[in-house]
Order: C-alpha cells, then sequence, then structure tokens
C-alpha cells in the first residue's frame, strides 16, 4: 500500500489539476459511468465534531475508495490546527485490497473550491464583473482564488458572521490586483456571482440580496441541518447539484424541499450540463445556483491523480499490509 503524506500535497497537487478532476468526475456521474455511495455524517458527541465517510466507485477511472473525516470546530482556537481534518483511503477495484492512504486536508479545500469553480465555468455569465464572498475563513480563501480564474472579475465583495476575518478575503484579492469591499448583506445584489461558504446552521442570504442574473455557489451545506441561504431563493433560480440524492437530503435543497418549495426533479447535475445533455444557462436574467455537497467521488479522484504524481516524483512511502 503507498501513503502519500499530507505534508507531499502542497507540492503535488495544482488548483488546475483538481479542477480537472473534478469536472470529468461530475461529468462521469451525469452519464452514470461513476456513482457515490451513501454518506454517513454524524455527530459524535465529543468536542463538538461532525464525523462521517464519502465513497464511490469510478467505473471510467478504475477508482474506488473513501475518505473519512469531518469538521472540529475547537481545533484552530485549541490546538493551532485547521478545523476540517480528512483521509482519503484508495482500494484495488479489481481484488479490494487497499492501495493507497493519502493525506485529505488540503486535497479537501482544493476540491471544494474546484467544484464552485466548475460551477462558476459552466453557469455563470460570461460578462459577469463582480464576485461576492459569504464566509472569509479557511476554506473561503481557496474558493476565492479559483473563482478568480473563471471570469475576468474586477472587483470583490464579502461579508462574514465574523467581520475581523475579511482580510482573509482582501489578501487574496490583493494577490491578483482585484479591489476589495466589505459589504452588508443586502449590498450583495451587487455581485454577479456569489460563493457561500459557512457552516451556519440559519440563512444569510435571502432572496432580496440577489440580482437578476445572478449565479450562486452554495458550499457550505453538507449535513441534515445546515442551511446557508433563505430556501425562497432556490425556488427563484435554476438549481444545480454534484449529486441530486445528497442536496435534497443534506445539501441546501433539503430546505425547500422539506417546504414544498421545489420538487427533486427541478434539480439538475452540473454534469449534465459540462457533457451538452442540459442546457445550463439559458438567459442574462436567469439565477442559478449550484448546490455543492461535497461528494466522495471528488475525493477519490484528486487523491488518484496525487497518488499517480507521487509514485512519479519518488515521493509516495510504500508499506507492506
Amino acid at each position: 500500500m503507498l501513503i502519500v503524506p499530507e505534508r507531499e500535497i502542497a507540492d503535488l497537487m495544482t488548483q488546475k489539476a483538481a479542477f480537472d478532476a473534478v469536472e470529468q468526475v461530475f461529468a462521469a456521474m451525469a452519464s452514470g459511468d461513476a456513482y457515490n455511495f451513501p454518506v454517513v455524517r454524524e455527530a459524535i458527541g465529543h468536542e463538538d465534531a461532525l464525523y462521517g465517510f464519502k465513497g464511490g466507485f469510478d467505473r471510467a477511472g478504475l477508482t474506488l475508495g473513501l475518505k473519512a473525516g469531518g469538521y472540529w470546530p475547537n481545533n484552530l482556537e485549541k490546538r493551532g490546527l485547521i478545523n476540517h481534518q480528512s483521509t482519503v483511503f484508495l482500494f484495488d477495484p479489481d481484488t479490494g485490497k487497499p492501495s493507497a492512504m493519502v493525506g485529505g486536508n488540503l486535497l479537501t479545500a482544493l476540491r471544494t473550491a474546484a467544484a464552485s469553480s466548475v460551477s462558476i465555468k459552466h453557469l455563470a455569465r460570461k460578462d459577469a464583473k463582480v464576485i461576492g464572498m459569504i464566509g472569509a475563513g479557511h476554506q473561503a480563501t481557496f474558493q476565492l482564488r479559483a473563482a478568480l480564474e473563471q471570469r475576468a472579475f474586477e472587483k470583490v465583495i464579502g461579508w462574514n458572521y465574523h467581520p475581523e476575518m475579511l482580510p482573509n478575503l482582501a489578501k487574496v484579492a490583493e494577490e491578483v490586483g482585484v479591489p476589495f469591499e466589505a459589504v452588508d448583506l443586502p449590498g450583495m445584489d451587487e455581485a454577479d456571482v456569489i460563493i457561500s461558504i459557512t457552516s451556519a446552521f440559519s440563512p444569510s442570504l435571502v432572496a432580496d440580496h440577489v440580482s437578476p442574473g445572478t449565479h450562486l455557489a452554495c458550499m457550505g451545506t453538507d449535513t441534515k441541518g445546515k442551511q446557508e441561504v433563505e430556501a425562497g431563493l432556490l425556488a427563484r433560480a435554476s438549481v444545480f447539484t454534484d449529486e441530486v440524492a445528497q442536496s435534497i437530503s443534506i445539501g441546501e435543497a433539503q430546505h425547500a424541499i422539506a417546504e414544498g418549495l421545489i420538487r427533486e426533479s427541478d434539480i439538475a447535475q452540473l454534469g449534465a450540463v459540462i457533457n451538452g445533455s442540459h442546457p445550463g444557462r439559458t438567459s442574462d436574467d436567469q439565477i442559478t445556483l449550484f448546490d455543492g455537497t461535497g461528494v466522495g467521488l471528488q475525493d477519490l479522484a484528486v487523491a488518484a491523480a496525487v497518488v499517480d504524481l507521487a509514485v512519479e516524483r519518488g515521493v509516495a512511502v510504500e508499506v507492506d499490509f
């Protein structure tokens, strides 16, 4: 079995490689060549942590495995560790034997950012100029870096529950020479693209904060009960997702479904847009919303790519198992 430690990931996986892997996986899911297993995600009753498993199988890429991990909200303050912790395990689909164990923390950040970036590429208006960020934590910086590559954005606006964290976003914007402005939530109506990346259990963004033609990528809701945007916003939007089953059960759509505002049949796979079997955005006034719940196949795709690079560069550790 090969081991690729967390410390090696930064030198192996690029933002571009993560984008390509995630885009390919979305397409494979929509064409039926790859599927995810049901998600297990639970509060463990210790350290306020959420822990779970996401897995799947990609027939086209012959990638089988799972990611184990979750969210420890006290890590940063108590231990100086990031709150999200995870490890990816890959298995040989021909024999079932474990083939690799890969550090999943940076990979999770990169693949989550890649997912919203893929949605911007395929659903945002081509003339989008202002990008809005809701959330300014560790993951938000990855989201913004990836998103800024998809359109010629001229301004970044941001809002966070804790305003003292907004300099995290300002720093990323400054890196690429784009001005940053802190706004209140109604000010989000200036944005052509909005990314929400919080761990909230009550909505911050409401329908009145969103202008016609906006594309939203809702990336923080991945557990039953979580919610970043008003359910009525999904009723106004054309809704896309990574995995419909997850969207209606643990994603942003769970609330709109529960309130009877949309039906499961109203939600389309982003992969269908990538494959060309769904038209995606059809007008400049249309609001599009990507419900990014985070699927195991994303983790497996980026982990498999990392393993190949680690072997090529001689940094994978081989152990008997």
